[in-house]
Protein backbone atom coordinates (compact mmCIF):
# COMPACT_ATOMS: atom_id res chain seq x y z
CA UNK A 1 0.00 0.00 0.00
CA UNK A 2 1.39 3.38 -0.96
CA UNK A 3 2.17 6.02 1.63
CA UNK A 4 -0.34 8.42 0.08
CA UNK A 5 -3.20 5.92 0.37
CA UNK A 6 -2.30 5.18 4.00
CA UNK A 7 -2.26 8.88 4.88
CA UNK A 8 -5.59 9.37 3.17
CA UNK A 9 -7.20 6.52 5.16
CA UNK A 10 -5.83 7.91 8.43
CA UNK A 11 -7.28 11.33 7.66
CA UNK A 12 -10.70 9.81 6.95
CA UNK A 13 -10.66 7.88 10.23
CA UNK A 14 -9.64 10.99 12.18
CA UNK A 15 -12.44 12.95 10.59
CA UNK A 16 -14.97 10.24 11.52
CA UNK A 17 -13.72 10.18 15.12
CA UNK A 18 -13.95 13.97 15.41
CA UNK A 19 -17.50 13.85 14.05
CA UNK A 20 -18.52 11.23 16.63
CA UNK A 21 -17.02 13.25 19.48
CA UNK A 22 -18.82 16.37 18.32
CA UNK A 23 -22.13 14.49 18.21
CA UNK A 24 -21.57 13.26 21.79
CA UNK A 25 -20.88 16.76 23.05
CA UNK A 26 -24.01 18.05 21.36
CA UNK A 27 -26.09 15.35 23.06
CA UNK A 28 -24.70 16.36 26.48
CA UNK A 29 -25.53 20.01 25.77
CA UNK A 30 -29.24 19.14 25.36
CA UNK A 31 -29.32 17.71 28.90
CA UNK A 32 -29.10 19.65 32.23
CA UNK A 33 -27.48 22.79 30.87
CA UNK A 34 -30.10 23.00 28.16
CA UNK A 35 -32.91 22.76 30.72
CA UNK A 36 -31.40 25.54 32.82
CA UNK A 37 -31.26 27.80 29.81
CA UNK A 38 -34.87 27.08 28.93
CA UNK A 39 -36.05 27.62 32.54
CA UNK A 40 -34.36 30.97 32.74
CA UNK A 41 -36.01 32.08 29.52
CA UNK A 42 -39.48 30.70 30.17
CA UNK A 43 -40.99 30.58 33.72
CA UNK A 44 -41.98 27.12 34.95
CA UNK A 45 -45.72 26.45 35.29
CA UNK A 46 -45.15 25.92 39.01
CA UNK A 47 -42.93 28.99 39.40
CA UNK A 48 -43.91 32.62 39.94
CA UNK A 49 -45.78 34.32 37.12
CA UNK A 50 -44.78 37.71 35.79
CA UNK A 51 -45.23 40.38 38.47
CA UNK A 52 -45.35 37.90 41.35
CA UNK A 53 -42.79 37.70 44.13
CA UNK A 54 -40.26 34.90 43.91
CA UNK A 55 -40.46 32.07 46.49
CA UNK A 56 -38.90 33.05 49.79
CA UNK A 57 -38.77 32.28 53.50
CA UNK A 58 -40.81 34.91 55.33
CA UNK A 59 -41.04 35.76 59.02
CA UNK A 60 -44.28 37.50 59.94
CA UNK A 61 -44.81 39.16 63.34
CA UNK A 62 -48.50 38.98 64.22
CA UNK A 63 -50.80 39.87 67.12
CA UNK A 64 -51.66 37.00 69.48
CA UNK A 65 -55.34 37.09 68.53
CA UNK A 66 -54.35 36.04 64.98
CA UNK A 67 -52.64 32.83 66.11
CA UNK A 68 -55.17 30.29 64.89
CA UNK A 69 -56.45 32.04 61.78
CA UNK A 70 -52.98 32.92 60.51
CA UNK A 71 -51.84 29.32 60.76
CA UNK A 72 -54.70 28.45 58.44
CA UNK A 73 -54.03 31.44 56.20
CA UNK A 74 -50.31 30.71 56.07
CA UNK A 75 -50.92 27.14 54.92
CA UNK A 76 -53.26 28.40 52.20
CA UNK A 77 -50.70 30.97 51.04
CA UNK A 78 -47.90 28.42 50.88
CA UNK A 79 -50.09 26.08 48.84
CA UNK A 80 -50.86 28.85 46.36
CA UNK A 81 -47.22 29.99 46.23
CA UNK A 82 -44.99 26.91 45.92
CA UNK A 83 -41.56 27.37 47.43
CA UNK A 84 -42.60 30.13 49.83
CA UNK A 85 -42.43 29.29 53.53
CA UNK A 86 -43.90 31.46 56.29
CA UNK A 87 -42.89 31.44 59.94
CA UNK A 88 -45.16 33.36 62.31
CA UNK A 89 -44.13 34.92 65.60
CA UNK A 90 -47.17 35.73 67.76
CA UNK A 91 -47.17 38.14 70.71
CA UNK A 92 -48.88 41.23 72.06
CA UNK A 93 -48.68 44.10 69.58
CA UNK A 94 -46.56 46.17 71.97
CA UNK A 95 -44.05 43.30 72.17
CA UNK A 96 -43.95 43.04 68.39
CA UNK A 97 -43.32 46.78 68.10
CA UNK A 98 -40.40 46.49 70.52
CA UNK A 99 -38.94 43.65 68.43
CA UNK A 100 -39.15 45.74 65.27
CA UNK A 101 -37.47 48.72 66.93
CA UNK A 102 -34.70 46.44 68.20
CA UNK A 103 -34.05 45.22 64.67
CA UNK A 104 -35.41 41.69 64.98
CA UNK A 105 -35.12 39.94 61.58
CA UNK A 106 -38.63 39.86 60.12
CA UNK A 107 -40.44 40.66 56.89
CA UNK A 108 -43.97 41.78 57.77
CA UNK A 109 -46.02 42.96 60.73
CA UNK A 110 -49.71 42.71 61.64
CA UNK A 111 -50.91 44.43 64.83
CA UNK A 112 -54.26 44.52 66.63
CA UNK A 113 -54.49 48.30 66.54
CA UNK A 114 -53.57 51.20 64.30
CA UNK A 115 -51.84 53.14 67.10
CA UNK A 116 -49.03 50.60 67.40
CA UNK A 117 -48.57 50.41 63.62
CA UNK A 118 -48.60 54.21 63.27
CA UNK A 119 -45.80 54.39 65.81
CA UNK A 120 -43.59 52.35 63.46
CA UNK A 121 -43.93 54.38 60.26
CA UNK A 122 -40.16 54.71 60.00
CA UNK A 123 -39.79 50.92 59.96
CA UNK A 124 -42.73 49.83 57.80
CA UNK A 125 -44.14 50.30 54.34
CA UNK A 126 -47.69 51.55 53.84
CA UNK A 127 -50.14 49.67 56.06
CA UNK A 128 -53.62 48.46 55.24
CA UNK A 129 -56.37 47.26 57.57
CA UNK A 130 -57.12 43.61 56.80
CA UNK A 131 -59.71 42.78 59.49
CA UNK A 132 -61.67 44.04 62.47
CA UNK A 133 -62.74 42.52 65.78
CA UNK A 134 -64.84 43.29 68.87
CA UNK A 135 -64.61 42.52 72.57
CA UNK A 136 -66.68 40.08 74.62
CA UNK A 137 -66.72 38.94 78.23
CA UNK A 138 -65.33 35.43 78.65
CA UNK A 139 -66.47 33.62 81.81
CA UNK A 140 -65.71 30.20 83.24
CA UNK A 141 -67.77 27.44 81.73
CA UNK A 142 -71.41 27.64 82.75
CA UNK A 143 -71.12 31.30 83.84
CA UNK A 144 -71.84 30.40 87.48
CA UNK A 145 -71.73 34.04 88.60
CA UNK A 146 -74.44 34.97 86.07
CA UNK A 147 -72.42 37.76 84.52
CA UNK A 148 -74.64 39.54 82.03
CA UNK A 149 -72.74 42.67 81.09
CA UNK A 150 -69.91 45.09 81.78
CA UNK A 151 -71.46 46.52 84.97
CA UNK A 152 -71.37 43.08 86.58
CA UNK A 153 -67.57 43.10 86.36
CA UNK A 154 -67.46 45.77 89.08
CA UNK A 155 -68.48 43.16 91.69
CA UNK A 156 -65.52 42.99 94.06
CA UNK A 157 -66.29 39.34 94.76
CA UNK A 158 -65.38 38.46 91.19
CA UNK A 159 -61.87 37.63 90.05
CA UNK A 160 -61.57 39.58 86.83
CA UNK A 161 -58.46 39.51 84.65
CA UNK A 162 -57.62 42.12 82.00
CA UNK A 163 -54.79 42.73 79.57
CA UNK A 164 -52.24 45.35 80.56
CA UNK A 165 -53.17 48.89 79.43
CA UNK A 166 -50.25 49.08 76.97
CA UNK A 167 -51.65 46.05 75.10
CA UNK A 168 -54.29 46.88 72.44
CA UNK A 169 -56.96 44.66 74.00
CA UNK A 170 -56.13 46.14 77.41
CA UNK A 171 -56.53 49.64 76.05
CA UNK A 172 -59.83 48.72 74.37
CA UNK A 173 -60.99 47.18 77.66
CA UNK A 174 -60.22 50.33 79.61
CA UNK A 175 -61.95 52.41 76.96
CA UNK A 176 -65.26 50.55 77.14
CA UNK A 177 -65.22 50.21 80.93
CA UNK A 178 -64.55 53.93 81.38
CA UNK A 179 -67.29 54.72 78.88
CA UNK A 180 -69.79 52.82 81.04
CA UNK A 181 -68.41 54.20 84.30
CA UNK A 182 -67.40 50.73 85.47
CA UNK A 183 -64.46 50.38 87.83
CA UNK A 184 -62.73 47.00 87.78
CA UNK A 185 -59.82 45.97 89.98
CA UNK A 186 -58.26 43.08 88.04
CA UNK A 187 -56.52 40.27 89.87
CA UNK A 188 -53.87 40.41 87.14
CA UNK A 189 -52.97 42.32 83.99
CA UNK A 190 -51.68 40.09 81.22
CA UNK A 191 -49.25 40.74 78.31
CA UNK A 192 -51.66 39.59 75.59
CA UNK A 193 -55.22 38.45 74.97
CA UNK A 194 -54.30 34.75 74.93
CA UNK A 195 -52.94 35.02 78.46
CA UNK A 196 -56.22 36.61 79.62
CA UNK A 197 -58.23 33.82 78.02
CA UNK A 198 -55.97 31.17 79.54
CA UNK A 199 -56.61 32.49 83.06
CA UNK A 200 -60.36 32.08 82.53
CA UNK A 201 -60.00 28.67 80.90
CA UNK A 202 -57.99 27.39 83.86
CA UNK A 203 -60.45 28.80 86.41
CA UNK A 204 -57.86 31.21 87.79
CA UNK A 205 -60.27 34.05 87.00
CA UNK A 206 -64.05 34.26 86.88
CA UNK A 207 -64.11 36.51 83.84
CA UNK A 208 -61.99 38.52 81.45
CA UNK A 209 -62.32 40.83 78.46
CA UNK A 210 -61.07 39.24 75.25
CA UNK A 211 -61.69 39.42 71.51
CA UNK A 212 -64.77 37.71 70.16
CA UNK A 213 -62.65 35.47 67.92
CA UNK A 214 -60.56 34.18 70.84
CA UNK A 215 -63.60 33.36 72.95
CA UNK A 216 -65.27 31.60 70.02
CA UNK A 217 -62.19 29.43 69.47
CA UNK A 218 -62.39 28.35 73.12
CA UNK A 219 -66.16 27.83 73.32
CA UNK A 220 -65.75 24.37 74.84
CA UNK A 221 -63.86 25.88 77.79
CA UNK A 222 -65.50 29.26 78.39
CA UNK A 223 -68.85 31.02 78.06
CA UNK A 224 -69.18 34.15 75.94
CA UNK A 225 -71.19 37.18 77.07
CA UNK A 226 -71.73 39.59 74.19
CA UNK A 227 -71.22 43.33 74.66
CA UNK A 228 -73.68 45.58 72.78
CA UNK A 229 -72.16 47.53 69.89
CA UNK A 230 -72.93 50.88 71.50
CA UNK A 231 -70.86 49.83 74.53
CA UNK A 232 -68.12 48.11 72.57
CA UNK A 233 -64.89 49.04 70.79
CA UNK A 234 -63.77 48.05 67.31
CA UNK A 235 -60.27 46.62 66.99
CA UNK A 236 -58.63 47.22 63.60
CA UNK A 237 -55.79 45.03 62.31
CA UNK A 238 -53.33 46.79 59.98
CA UNK A 239 -50.68 44.85 58.05
CA UNK A 240 -47.46 46.15 56.52
CA UNK A 241 -44.16 44.91 55.17
CA UNK A 242 -41.00 45.90 57.03
CA UNK A 243 -38.40 48.12 55.38
CA UNK A 244 -35.59 46.01 56.84
CA UNK A 245 -36.90 42.85 55.16
CA UNK A 246 -34.42 40.96 53.01
CA UNK A 247 -37.40 39.62 51.05
CA UNK A 248 -39.17 42.90 50.32
CA UNK A 249 -40.96 41.71 47.18
CA UNK A 250 -42.27 38.51 48.79
CA UNK A 251 -43.24 40.35 51.99
CA UNK A 252 -45.24 42.93 50.05
CA UNK A 253 -46.95 40.14 48.10
CA UNK A 254 -48.06 38.40 51.30
CA UNK A 255 -49.38 41.63 52.82
CA UNK A 256 -51.31 42.34 49.61
CA UNK A 257 -52.71 38.79 49.62
CA UNK A 258 -54.29 39.34 53.04
CA UNK A 259 -56.85 41.62 51.37
CA UNK A 260 -57.77 39.14 48.62
CA UNK A 261 -61.12 37.28 48.62
CA UNK A 262 -59.35 34.01 49.53
CA UNK A 263 -57.68 35.47 52.63
CA UNK A 264 -60.76 37.46 53.63
CA UNK A 265 -62.87 34.31 53.52
CA UNK A 266 -60.46 32.60 55.93
CA UNK A 267 -60.50 35.57 58.30
CA UNK A 268 -64.27 35.93 58.27
CA UNK A 269 -64.86 32.21 58.79
CA UNK A 270 -62.76 32.60 61.95
CA UNK A 271 -65.10 35.36 63.16
CA UNK A 272 -63.18 38.47 62.10
CA UNK A 273 -65.14 41.30 60.55
CA UNK A 274 -64.54 42.89 57.16
CA UNK A 275 -62.03 45.77 57.14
Amino acid sequence: MSVSVLVTRRRVAAAALASALLAGLTACGSGDSGKESTASATPSAAGPAAGEAKPAKLTVLAASSLTDVFRTAGAAYEKAHPGTRITFSFAGSQELAAQVKQGAPADALVTADTRTMDGLKGETGDSKIIAKNRLVIATVKGNPHKIGGLKDLADTKLKVVLAAPEVPVGRYSKEILDKQGVTVKPVSQEPNVRAVLSKVELGEADAGLVYRTDSAKSKDKVETVEIPDDQNAVASYPAASLKASKNAEAAAAFVAWLSTPEAQKILQEAGFQQP
